[in-house]
């Protein structure tokens, strides 16, 4: 690849860097708004780059968002950094290895994708000083993606109520533009409050809420059969109360995960679970509390904004590896099954392929994929216009949330895909920047949806962030 445009050259100046950037969030996984020393880490690297630093964004301790420039349109580059439990690994190592201590790790490469989207934004606020053009560059690094709806309180807060358009990204196995489907989805506890007795001499004396629990999963099993095909429920024991089968157990709480396509099929379906859940208390003759941990929205898309996305990637190119990412990759490869080799290629819609460990080509535009898992981002593309890029920064067939994904964290893989991404996010930016008319048809697009369908925030007013005491 021929490195034709100056503000593809700055990123590439920069790409040393923040590949070590990356490296460094990284070695911190932490999760869910407890991740202070990586967002002072982030909070370096914007002060180091130039950017005017806030905090506390929607009054969480570990957001932060770097500004940059004055006047003219506004440019938000999203990041994030949170990791995930259970899935800490040895870098650079193609064996399940993993690492001692907390057992956090970066298995969906949100230490890349913080790292691509400070490049891109520092390397678009370089071209615009050099340049001479108007415009505020922001960086928001958003905490807790995974489960915890950080973007969804900021937007709530306004966090992002000035802002022209957004871009993001995410890191997977193959380069393109990210198409606009991801599920809504709802995390509410049920908390099943009984009554406690001996299990064996007085049980009629009980009320188990354990059985209401119970129930409440048998009554969902069976909705299934009446859900939207799209639609996901999940569930997980959070208090199982207690570990004495003599005893009727007296408290239990249960996570309920609800994803549907839209935000009124959520708002539907996790009415109907919680019909159930009352229903299984009246069962049991329990009491059932419910609270809502959190929520986002479904990506809505922009096709202008994804178009001038995909310009920016055909002229790219695919990313350039080299031997030793190859060879690594070929290793990884070996961990894997048919099975996820061939969905990579089929969530983009391309033909399945054998030759080839690494991304060599740009995934086509017009593919419909299925709902892919959920974001918050879902929440900031109803705020703004928002594009977001896939990132080819591991070996073909790679499953986010698994340790194949944390042990390429920081491979050469990883960083040229990183770069890579950072160039396309630059451009795609740069390119609506310098293009008034484009701007305004983003920015109609946006506005026409918004007319037939407004943005209601899925979380209720009276919750909030779940921070974590310091």
């Amino acid at each position: 690849m021929k490195n034709a445009d100056q503000i593809w050259s700055n990123v590439d100046a920069l790409g040393k860097d923040f590949s070590s950037f990356a490296d460094r969030i990284w070695e911190t996984p932490e999760l869910a708004y407890d991740e202070y020393r990586s967002v002072d880490t982030q909070q370096d690297m914007l002060e180091r780059s130039g950017f005017r630093i806030t905090r506390n964004l929607a009054g969480i301790p570990t957001s932060v968002m770097g500004e940059a420039g004055e006047g003219g349109p506004v440019i938000a580059f999203l990041g994030e950094f949170d990791a995930l439990p259970g899935l800490s690994q040895q870098a650079g190592v193609a064996t399940c290895s993993p690492l001692p201590g907390n057992g956090n790790g970066h298995a969906c490469g949100h230490n890349l994708l913080g790292g691509a989207a400070m490049l891109a934004a520092t390397a678009l606020k370089n071209w615009m000083t050099e340049n001479g053009i108007a415009g505020r560059v922001r960086y928001y690094g958003c905490p807790a993606e995974e489960g915890g709806a950080a973007k969804t309180y900021m937007v709530r807060d306004g966090v992002f109520s000035d802002v022209d358009f957004a871009v993001s990204w995410h890191p997977g196995s193959m380069a393109g533009v990210f198409y606009p489907a991801s599920l809504a989805n709802m995390r509410i506890d049920f908390t099943f409050h009984g009554r406690s007795s001996h299990a064996a001499a007085a049980p009629h004396l009980g009320r188990s809420a354990l059985d209401a629990a119970e129930l409440l999963n048998i009554g969902t099993n069976y909705l299934r059969e009446h859900m939207p095909s799209t639609a996901r429920v999940h569930y997980a024991y959070l208090d199982a109360g207690g570990e004495a089968p003599n005893v009727v157990q007296s408290k239990v709480t249960i996570r309920y995960l609800v994803r549907a396509d839209n935000l009124a099929e959520l708002r539907s379906l996790a009415e109907r679970v919680r019909k159930i859940a009352h229903g299984a208390a009246m069962m049991t003759e329990t009491r059932v509390e419910e609270s809502v941990v959190s929520a986002v929205s479904n990506l809505l898309g922009n096709a202008p904004l994804e178009d001038a996305m995909y310009s920016s990637l055909v002229r790219l190119g695919p990313p350039q590896y080299d031997k030793e990412d190859y060879d690594f990759a070929r290793e990884i490869r070996k961990t894997l099954t048919p099975a996820d080799i061939r969905s990579a290629y089929l969530a983009v819609g391309l033909p399945p392929r054998d030759d080839t460990p690494l991304c060599d080509q740009i995934s086509p535009m017009g593919f419909v994929p299925p709902p892919f898992g959920s974001t918050d981002v879902g929440d900031v593309s109803w705020a703004v216009p928002t594009v977001q890029a896939w990132g080819a920064t591991s070996a073909i067939g790679t499953q986010l949330h698994s340790w194949q994904m944390t042990a390429q964290g920081k491979s050469g893989i990883a960083h040229k895909g990183m770069i890579h991404v950072a160039k396309a996010m630059a451009a795609t930016a740069r390119d609506v920047l310098m293009d008034p008319a484009l701007l305004e048809r983003v920015k109609a697009f946006h506005a026409d949806h918004l007319a037939r369908e407004p943005y209601v925030c899925p979380l209720p007013d009276n919750v909030t962030p779940p921070i974590q005491d310091r």
